[in-house]
């Protein structure tokens, strides 16, 4: 039986699956990938956790809000720059990144199960090299 190279079709589906997988009663995949930046950088600019994220500014201003109403980080102004935005964990925030990482490891876990160190270097060097065929602004110079 032939492997499926349909790739963009599987990776679509494994992503919606393991984003599901990610999410908790209260909390997108998106969300903890807040909490996980945040963990790493408490106190980083939105612009910066977007970044990382790979989040549209306006996307992530909206994840922010919706996150700072859910309790779990708080907006600060930067104090060298007012028009800038420092985002916080909140003790509720740290509480939920901890359940987010469980979660997360055991997804890693599963992904892992039944492939060698060999064949996981493989999928995480071809993932990898996606960053480097697909930068981020690639859509920015398309539409210019």
């Amino acid at each position: 039986m032939q492997p499926d190279r349909r790739l963009i079709y599987l990776m679509s589906v494994g992503f919606r699956r393991l984003q599901r997988g990610m999410e908790q009663q209260s909390l997108s995949a998106a969300q903890a990938g807040v909490l996980f930046v945040l963990g790493q950088k408490d106190g980083a600019l939105i612009g910066e956790v977007a970044d990382t994220l790979d989040l549209v500014p306006s996307a992530m201003t909206g994840l922010a809000t919706r996150m700072e109403r859910a309790g779990f980080i708080r907006r600060q102004r930067d104090d060298q720059d007012s028009r800038a935005l420092r985002l916080y964990l909140t003790p509720a925030g740290r509480d939920a990144r901890k359940h987010a990482t469980a979660r997360a490891q055991g997804l890693n876990a599963k992904l892992i199960e039944g492939f060698s160190e060999a064949e996981i270097d493989v999928v995480s060097r071809w993932l990898t090299s996606l960053q480097r065929k697909f930068p981020k602004d690639t859509e920015q110079s398309q539409t210019e």
